[in-house]
């Protein structure tokens, strides 16, 4: 008996699980395209295929569906973000192996989570109202650490004597275009939509303008 409800629990939890991620998958594509204010709870369970009251039992408000697409995104970020403390701290690898890494991985969120990229986008143009505290309390740690590591490296003389913090920004906002400003890259390279091959040869581009940058060795 205690194996078919436990059984049973489990297939309500995957259940449940399940019905969460497609809401969240529909609201993030309508907070991308309309923004916030230009979204509803009843546009966004129509997308998810559900009913208004559903969705309410999930979530009890806009703000806090859209909180929830925030904090999602950026968590993904955080652990990507982190790969770069991680391979610093853990292995021997040189910057150049770390940064190709790193922008790779960036790359990838763009192409990966367009839209949520997009509402992250968005929430930090409006001055990120709903997701300051957030910011605080978990990327900025995670930036600082990452921050040292690079000067750790300035001061070994592994690389030169560049700004930390902006090169992080930098890199950002030359992986984040692709996903954030798409249809402009779309429009400037004629394409219908970017694909894989598009990013694969940004990482390129990018990663190879970093790397001289901050003066290591590009492939050969």
């Amino acid at each position: 008996m205690a194996t078919v409800k436990t059984a049973k629990r489990t297939r309500q939890s995957i259940n449940r699980e399940e019905l969460e991620s497609r809401i969240l998958r529909a609201a993030e594509v309508l907070f991308a395209e309309k923004g916030y204010s230009g979204s509803s709870m009843e546009a966004i369970a129509v997308a998810a295929n559900i009913s208004k009251q559903n969705l309410i039992y999930y979530f009890k408000n806009k703000e806090l569906l859209y909180k929830r697409v925030l904090t999602e995104m950026l968590d993904v970020w955080i652990e990507k973000l982190s790969f770069l403390e991680k391979n610093g701290a853990d292995h021997q690898d040189t910057p150049e192996v770390i940064i190709r890494r790193y922008v790779r991985e960036k790359m990838q969120l763009s192409r990966l989570y367009p839209n949520g990229s997009k509402v992250f986008a968005h929430e930090i143009i409006s001055g990120a109202p709903m997701l300051k505290e957030y910011l605080v309390s978990h990327l900025k740690p995670q930036f600082d650490r990452d921050v040292i590591l690079v000067k750790t490296w300035i001061d070994e003389g592994l690389v030169e004597n560049i700004d930390p913090e902006h090169l992080f920004f930098t890199i950002w906002a030359a992986t984040q275009t692709y996903a954030d400003f798409s249809v402009q890259m779309e429009v400037l390279l004629g394409k219908p939509r970017l694909e894989a091959e598009d990013f694969e040869r940004a990482e390129i581009a990018v990663t190879d303008f970093v790397m001289r940058a901050i003066g290591a060795k590009t492939k050969e």
